[in-house]
């Protein structure tokens, strides 16, 4: 496995730079909102301080093992598109510790899958899924970053699945699909043609990803919503009360 990890990484060198580009690019707006964020309400603790290290290397394994337990919807898209739920400690990990905290997650979370399962896609599904899982947890963890509170979190679970939807949508239009057609040597035509047979509503590549790509992506978003709103409520006083010891800790040795 890991050699052929290697060997992919040197045939599609190009790709892996775009690729790390990509990662930089979103980790650098997450560090500009959350910056505004803390100067807004007088925060002083560092963005990367070092127990939010840890617990952003625990929160990436749980999500990297989530995301290697992913499943196909047959009856609402063909069978290559899976849904997992590794986005839900991407979305607690925002909310606890910022926008930055979530989308490394999402990054670390790549490297975790890629370590134990490699690559069938030649990183364009990873990289996809790395896209597009930064539009749920990046606009969800900036808006309840700038008011923490019930609604902030709701509006911002909310907003984060119209941007995931949209994006998800658009990019597999413009980019995925045709290259996953050129990586597998399958004609558009015959993807769009598993499209049709499942909704025969489905007649050009428009159609194909409003009808199957949308749905897919909205399912994800609301369930990963859902269940962020109910786990965080009961995660939080565990996540506060260890960052309350180790701030006293902190000032205690200060």
């Amino acid at each position: 496995m890991g050699n052929g990890l290697m060997k992919a990484v040197t045939e599609n060198g190009s790709f892996v730079v775009v690729c790390l580009l990509a990662v930089v690019g979103l980790i650098l707006v997450a560090y500009l909102f959350e910056r505004a964020a803390r100067a807004r309400s007088g925060g002083t603790e560092r963005i990367l301080a070092t127990r939010k290290i840890v617990m952003i290397g625990m929160f990436s394994a749980l999500s990297g093992i989530l995301y290697c337990f992913d499943f196909s919807l047959p009856v609402i898209a063909p069978e290559f598109y899976k849904l997992d739920f590794s986005e839900l400690p991407a979305m607690i990990a925002g909310f606890a510790f910022g926008p930055v905290a979530g989308v490394l997650v999402e990054f670390i979370k790549e490297l975790v899958k890629l370590v134990i399962k490699g690559t069938s896609t030649a990183f364009v599904g990873d990289l996809a899924n790395f896209l597009i899982g930064c539009m749920l947890v990046l606009p969800a963890s900036i808006i309840y970053q700038f008011k923490k509170s019930r609604k902030t979190a709701i509006a911002g679970c909310v907003v984060g699945t119209v941007v995931m939807t949209v994006f998800g949508t658009w990019f597999n239009a413009v980019y995925l699909l045709p290259a996953f057609s050129k990586l597998f040597g399958m004609p558009l035509d015959v993807i769009l043609g598993m499209g049709s047979a499942i909704n025969p509503k489905v007649t050009d590549l428009t159609t194909f990803v409003i009808l199957m790509v949308a749905p897919i992506n909205i399912i994800k978003g609301v369930g990963i919503s859902v269940l962020t709103m109910l786990i965080y409520k009961k995660v939080s006083p565990i996540i506060k009360y260890g960052r309350t010891m180790s701030e006293g800790s902190s000032s205690r040795k200060g």
